[in-house]
């Protein structure tokens, strides 16, 4: 209990990490954190299962920028994922399937990720990872965000309406992210508890 007490209540899961001496060292550490997360974002990407009839496979990628915001908090959170929006645009190939480039269908979901990782960083330094019932709030309202830059770019991209969008690129995933919760919802507040604040 001695460590629950040291952790301020608007730590994120990065902040507990051993802080750097220097001005220097805690910009280093920071872009460390960064790069990680963008890295980790763009491994889960190849995580990918095409879906017939539809341009957006089911891929790791959405839960890893929800669970970089969240563990990283909004500012870094959003560099992160930031990161791996511009280095994918320039042509590194870690967007789902190895792909690459601003001009996929699917890149209104890449934006949306930056979104989502500002609000569940923000989420999770007022404490949504902590408890199941608000990681899962946080994890419901940062898909939410994703969809609601995604659905619109998509229809857009595919020159559909947004209802034939949100057929293509919302529904057949909504199980998915159910399931994506319900492990935040184990693994986040589980967390916390193993370093002693509930």
């Amino acid at each position: 209990m001695a460590i629950a007490a040291s952790i301020p209540s608007t730590a994120v899961l990065a902040d507990l990490l051993p802080q750097a001496s220097t001005r220097i060292g805690a910009r280093a550490r920071d872009l460390a954190l960064v790069a990680g997360g963008a890295a980790l974002t763009g491994l889960a990407a190849q995580l990918s299962v095409p879906v017939p009839g539809s341009p957006v496979p089911v891929t790791g990628q959405t839960f890893a920028a929800l669970l970089v915001g969240t563990a990283l908090g909004a500012r870094r959170g959003a560099a992160a994922l930031g990161l791996y929006l511009a280095a994918g645009a320039a042509g590194l190939p870690w967007f789902a399937e190895g792909s690459s480039g601003a001009g996929l269908a699917t890149f209104g979901y890449v934006i949306g990720f930056v979104l989502a990782a500002a609000l569940t960083g923000a989420l999770a330094r007022r404490g949504a990872d902590r408890s199941p019932l608000y990681t899962a709030g946080a994890m419901a309202l940062g898909s939410l965000v994703i969809y609601a830059v995604g659905v619109p770019y998509l229809a857009f991209a595919l020159d559909v309406p947004l209802a034939r969008a949100a057929s293509l690129g919302m529904y057949p995933y909504l199980v998915g992210d159910a399931l994506k919760m319900v492990l935040a919802m184990g693994a986040l507040p589980l967390t916390w508890k193993l370093v002693g604040r509930r």
